[in-house]
């Protein structure tokens, strides 16, 4: 940022969120001089947020609706505590403008973009049209919401089929429907607006022409008050489950200096058309020819912003903090580039190879990977309680290298040393893309991770090896003196078999067992 002064002074800080991204959020404001309050749910009175902040008040019981998305109670509480701003983090609030209004009215800052551009870009028929008055690169299709049946079968024969229909209030993949043929239309468009009803408290639904193997490559945009948007470069996101994403990375591998910088000002042509300011996201379907269309642009910070952190050496969050307070945006975010590569892979209390089952529970060993180039965002400790009443991410584990080859590598010895016990998680998922020869190559696309897990190429593997036998043999003899019975966990997807999972914990505690 620049050295002009700031036109308002941020003393206090109300976190309106829970788990990682609280945790991020805190430590930017500890660096950045400020305090930082958080809130919790009953479920969350012994997370690491609240450990970690300098207040943390109690919100309501578990639900979200009880508790994290009481927008007026946390207005209250934000003024009763004396905090000047409020941060969203992402999910619940953040993407809220009726929310961000109400900071406004009451006199709180909402750090991230006005309410206006974020009523804007929330609808996904009102940013198509301005994206095309924008000069902006669009997926051929409708600019207004199907009202019947009728309608969507004129528009799909105008653009000519696939289609996809799409929820204009939605996003994560739900009221979306894939449409190949005119008698899969009926079925599609019904069940497309009963769950945009159903999600999002609107059914409206539009059409588009569907790209066949896109990638997802999304441009970190940052606006500033006084009328200055910069891009940052680009991230791949095109391994994705059902919509949502699983691994990003920056660079992407198929974007080169020139396509990055056409992508680069189309994004910052979209910020500005709806006055955008603070942190955004501006996301592309990019096909195998190398053309690129606005999807949506995300109005808040992303979960995959460490990658672009490491690639640009850029804080996003302390760059949020100086832009809420009225400072410009300096020489310094000019004619940005990235420098070597990382990627990030979200950790979920989920069994991948059992169609992603939550695996709720108490967290009984956690071991981070360290070392050159590694970095943990992580919301949770040894002895946390992963709860069954919000989304199922436990960490974010980025790597950095000089090249992707050495991301890569690094990946696979960070996961080599990461110890989750207690829960499954996704581990061996991530062991199994990093071994894929497509992944390795970056042949990439948004259908490659749904494709490879329905066929089964990526499956889980046995760990088991002889070198366990001795570890396996003293944690029975173990378990046998201390008459311990343990029920015996499932042992699919790719996880330690338990007598192994006791050995190798008795270990590392150095408990003594002869």
């Amino acid at each position: 940022m620049t050295s002009s002064p700031p036109t308002y002074k941020i003393r206090k800080v109300l976190i309106a969120n829970r788990g990682e991204i609280a945790v991020r959020v805190l430590r930017a404001l500890h660096e950045f001089g400020v305090a930082g309050a958080v809130i919790y749910s009953d479920a969350d009175r012994a997370g690491l947020p609240v450990l970690l902040a300098d207040e943390a008040y109690r919100i309501g019981p578990p639900p979200s609706s009880e508790s994290y998305l009481r927008g007026e109670a946390i207005i209250d509480l934000a003024l009763e505590i004396g905090a000047d701003a409020i941060h969203p983090g992402y999910g619940f609030l953040s993407e809220n403008a009726a929310f961000a209004r109400r900071c406004a009215e009451r006199g709180i800052l909402f750090i991230g973009p006005p309410p206006e551009a974020m009523a804007a870009m929330g609808s996904k028929i009102e940013s198509r049209g301005l994206m095309i008055d924008a000069g902006v690169p669009v997926v051929p299709g409708g600019r207004e919401a199907l009202p019947d049946l009728e309608a969507a079968r004129a528009a799909a024969e105008e653009i000519s089929y696939p289609v996809i229909l799409k929820a204009s209030a939605g996003g994560g993949g739900k009221g979306m429907r894939l449409v190949r043929s005119p008698d899969e239309l009926a079925g599609a468009y019904r069940a497309a607006r009963s769950e945009a009803a159903a999600s999002f408290g609107d059914d409206a639904v539009y059409v588009e022409k569907y790209v066949e193997n896109p990638r997802h490559v999304e441009i970190q945009v940052l606006g500033d008050h006084h009328g200055k948007v910069v891009s940052l470069g680009e991230r791949e996101c095109s391994l994705q489950r059902r919509h949502q994403k699983v691994v990003e990375e920056s660079p992407s591998p198929v974007v080169d200096a020139e396509l990055r910088r056409r992508m680069g000002e189309a994004a910052v042509r979209a910020a500005k058309a709806v006055g955008y300011t603070n942190a955004g996201t501006v996301e592309f379907l990019l096909d195998p020819r190398g053309e690129f269309y606005f999807l949506e642009m995300n109005t808040r910070l992303q979960v995959e912003h460490p990658v672009t952190e490491l690639v640009t050496g850029i804080d996003l969050v302390i760059a949020q903090l100086h832009i809420a307070q009225g400072e410009p945006l300096g020489p310094e975010f000019d004619h940005i580039e990235p420098r070597g590569h990382a990627i990030e892979v979200r950790l979920y209390a989920e069994d991948p190879f059992q169609s992603f089952a939550p695996s709720p529970g108490r967290i009984e060993v956690l071991r981070l990977p360290e070392g050159p180039g590694v970095r943990n965002d992580c919301g949770v400790y040894e002895g946390s309680e992963v709860s069954i009443y919000y989304d199922p991410m436990l960490a974010k584990l980025i790597v950095w290298g000089s090249d992707r080859e050495q991301a890569i590598a690094r990946l696979n010895r960070a996961l080599d040393e990461l110890r989750v016990e207690g829960i499954r998680t996704t581990v061996p998922l991530f062991v199994q893309i990093l071994r894929d020869p497509d992944f390795r190559a970056g042949r990439l696309d948004n259908g490659m991770l749904d494709r490879k897990l329905a066929s089964g190429e990526w499956a889980p593997t046995e760990e088991f090896t002889y070198e366990d036998l001795p570890l396996i043999a003293a944690a029975v003899a173990h378990a046998e003196r201390q008459q311990n019975v343990t029920s015996l966990p499932a042992t699919s997807g790719g996880q330690r078999s338990h007598w192994r999972t006791v050995a190798r914990r008795e270990a590392m505690r150095g408990s003594t067992w002869i």
